[in-house]
C-alpha cells in the first residue's frame, strides 16, 4: 500500500514590535526552522506596520506553505496591553505589569470611554467583527478586572 504525500500548511504565531522585526530571535529561529527566509518576512512586516507607533506589540499569524512561501495577517494588540496603556501603568524592565491581587488592588483606572475605544479597535479585527460593540466592551471590562484595572463610569 503506497502512502500519499500529504502537504500541510504550518501556522506560526509571533508577537513583534511594530517596525522592529529583525531576523534575530524570536523571528529568525521560528521561521528559519520552517525553511522561510526571515529577512523577507521582516521587510514586509516592517513595511505593513510603518504607520503604527514603533514598538507596539503586534501579533502576526504566519501561514507557511509546503513550497516555503508564506503569507501573514496582522492582528490588533492584546486587550490587556491596550488597557494597561490607557490606564497609564508604568513599564518595569520593559514590561507593563498587572496587579498581583486583582479585585483587591488596582494598578490603574480607565473610564467607559476608554473601554469603548478599545472595543472599537478590537472590532476592526476580522475574527471579532461578528460580535456587537456591547459584547466586546463587556469582554474588555472582564479583562480589565482580571488585570487589576478599575473601570469608572
Amino acid at each position: 500500500m503506497a502512502k500519499k504525500n500529504i502537504t500541510v500548511n504550518q501556522i506560526v504565531k509571533l508577537i513583534v514590535g511594530a517596525g522592529q522585526a529583525s531576523p534575530s530571535p524570536p523571528v529568525g529561529p521560528a521561521l528559519g526552522s520552517r525553511g522561510v527566509k526571515s529577512m523577507d518576512f521582516c521587510k514586509e512586516f516592517n513595511a505593513r506596520t510603518a504607520h503604527i507607533e514603533t514598538g507596539i506589540p503586534i501579533p502576526a499569524r504566519i501561514t507557511v506553505r509546503p513550497d516555503r512561501t508564506f503569507s501573514f495577517e496582522l492582528r490588533t494588540p492584546a486587550t490587556s496591553w491596550l488597557l494597561r496603556k490607557a490606564a497609564g501603568v508604568p513599564e518595569v524592565k520593559g514590561k507593563m505589569k498587572g496587579a498581583h491581587n486583582p479585585g483587591k488592588e488596582f494598578v490603574g483606572e480607565v473610564s467607559l470611554k476608554h473601554i469603548y475605544e478599545i472595543a472599537k479597535i478590537k472590532k476592526s479585527e476580522e475574527r471579532l467583527s461578528g460580535l456587537s460593540l456591547d459584547a466586546l466592551a463587556k469582554c474588555v471590562i472582564g479583562t480589565a478586572k482580571s488585570a487589576g484595572i478599575k473601570v469608572s463610569p
